[in-house]
């Protein structure tokens, strides 16, 4: 059941994630790393450089899986509060 939500729940991540990134704030605070990432870049020697790219990566990875499963776990939530009221209902 838990896996067959997350492929259904997915597409509607992505979907309501997309708007979140343009977000004049986040684009704001987005700008102002990548700034830092230059002058880090530009300060590293050489041989640094390729352990600088895995860890950007590392980091982007971590943030991707972060993002679906906290909203996964917030889908989660909702229909768990739904199912209480809807006992408490009844």
């Amino acid at each position: 059941m838990i896996e067959s939500l997350e492929v259904l729940a997915e597409p509607l991540i992505r979907h309501r994630l997309e708007p979140l990134y343009s977000n004049s704030e986040l684009e704001q605070f987005s700008s102002e790393c990548e700034q830092y990432l230059k002058i880090i870049r530009e300060s590293l020697p050489d041989n640094l450089q390729h352990t600088l790219f895995l860890y950007e990566d590392a980091l982007t990875s971590l943030q991707t899986i972060l993002e679906s499963k906290i909203y996964l776990q917030g889908f989660k939530d909702a229909l768990y509060l739904f199912n209480e009221l809807h006992i408490q209902m009844n």
